[in-house]
């Protein structure tokens, strides 16, 4: 068995018996595995919150809660996560029992350590499938530009990494803007099709009249204008996968099409006759609720069980707050070897100013306000009022009343006397002011009459 994939994995390690846990420590890191020992179930789910593993190799007696009540609640939360049982009291039927409801493997003390190592390798290629294909991408390339350090964004990214694996449709939800495109390539290039094309088309920006032409291809002289044959994009990511985006707002009959394309794997271009043959993989996409959709007999239930065999939701950019000074650096770094900056981060106020806005566009939002930034920043580090610019957001000082109230009485005076082209007269009739506590105030603020005699008012030239 290859071990390639396993050199590097995460294995948590639950025991309240010291000997045991260094002593599967030592066995591990001389295999090349990264472990976490942890002495009771609740400081393992602590840590699998915090850093989740690939594996883990529980006692089933643990103080407080044992290892069966923690697998249980692993099976229901983290169902792709394996578990190996260890128990100095093990009986058969305490081994079958574990393993009918789910659990990867079931020892009992003393144990035998290759015997233990050989089932940690079987569950380590079980909980990383990808790694066994042809193409394995084992070094995170496959990742790119999915950049994170929350626990929702690593829960996802296994659950991606696993199902990348099969050939399995796969159908992304999530707001605009969270990056459900570059999920979707991120399975490509996880699985055995990597090598393949990728086609990606976005179903709510053709017009309908085109799309069906788009997606199958035509003939020559199917129609107006088809002055000769063309292949459409199921042809074209033959051996590899195709990405439909926004399929909720595929036209009802472009799903019925669809659907026979994913059934009988052929496809009949527009005005033809005969079907060809295509080997694909379905990826798709929706922010809209496709539950809604098809009870409001807007989208083929037929068609939505066949795109949905794996869901996976990409959560939005405000509930990974924790990602968004890593998303930030990435972009920046992009950005600003892009714009020729020599820009090397960001201010601390200024990140605290990204990662407590509201992000409404997702990481696109934020891909969007970084660029700004970059485009106009004349420093080395952008500083927050070019982050609060680019959010649109009016700055905020914290002011001390006397200090708000200077810069009033400043501001008020300079507007007055514009107004009054200097004439002082004028400028305290209108503040319903003497002119002797008028002329107190403009040297209170070191302001003189002669500044503003002949000054132009307007605005600035566009």
């Amino acid at each position: 068995m290859s071990r390639a994939g396993a050199v590097g994995a995460h294995v948590l390690i639950i025991d309240d018996d010291e000997d045991i846990r260094r002593l599967l420590t030592m066995r591990l890191h001389a295999r090349g595995f990264r472990v976490t020992p942890a002495t009771s179930a609740e400081e393992g789910l602590a840590s699998i919150a915090v850093d989740p593993p690939r594996l883990v190799v529980s006692d089933i007696r643990l103080p407080g809660r044992d290892g069966l009540s923690l697998f249980e609640e692993l099976r229901t939360t983290r169902p792709s996560l394996p578990v190996i049982l260890l128990t100095a009291h093990g009986t058969i039927p305490d081994a079958v029992e574990a393993t009918s409801r789910g659990v990867f493997g079931y020892l009992t003390k003393p144990f035998d350590s290759q015997t233990l190592l050989a089932k940690i390798d079987q569950a380590l290629l079980v909980s990383a499938a990808p790694e066994a294909q042809p193409q394995p991408t084992d070094d995170g390339r496959w990742l790119e530009d999915i950049v994170y350090r929350s626990t929702s964004m690593a829960e996802l990214l296994a659950d991606a990494r696993m199902v990348a694996a099969s050939d399995a449709s796969v159908l992304i939800r999530g707001e605009s803007g969270t990056g459900k495109e570059v999920l979707a390539r991120a399975i490509h290039r996880a699985s055995a099709r990597a090598q393949g094309p990728f086609v990606a088309i976005n179903c709510g920006a053709i017009p309908e009249p085109l799309l069906e032409s788009e997606l199958f291809g035509h003939v020559r002289g199917a129609f107006t204008g088809a002055a000769s044959a063309r292949g459409g994009l199921v042809q074209a990511a033959h051996g590899g996968t195709l990405f439909l985006d926004e399929i909720g707002d595929m036209p009802l009959a472009l799903q019925v099409k669809l659907l026979r394309v994913l059934q009988e794997r052929v496809v009949r271009p527009v005005g033809s006759t005969s079907a060809e043959p295509v080997d694909i993989r379905l990826l798709s996409a929706t922010h809209r609720n496709l539950e809604t959709a098809m009870a409001q007999g807007q989208f083929r239930e037929d068609l939505y069980y066949r795109l949905d065999v794996v869901s996976l939701t990409l959560p939005r950019l405000e509930e990974r707050r924790e990602d968004i000074p890593l998303l930030a650096a990435h972009f920046l770094r992009k950005l600003a070897e892009k714009y020729g900056k020599p820009i090397s981060g960001f201010a601390p106020d200024a990140l605290e100013a990204l990662a407590t806005a509201g992000w409404p566009g997702n990481v696109r939002q934020l891909l969007n306000v970084v660029e700004q930034c970059c485009a106009l920043c004349s420093t080395p580090l952008i500083p927050a009022s070019l982050v609060q610019r680019s959010l649109r957001v009016p700055a905020m000082e914290a002011l001390s009343y006397a200090e708000a109230k200077r810069r009033f009485e400043r501001d008020y005076l300079v507007r007055l006397l514009k107004l009054t082209d200097g004439s002082v007269a004028d400028a305290a009739r209108i503040a319903d002011r003497n002119r002797t506590e008028f002329y107190r105030l403009l040297q209170k603020y070191d302001l003189t009459p002669a500044m503003f005699r002949g000054v132009e008012t307007g605005n600035a030239p566009d």
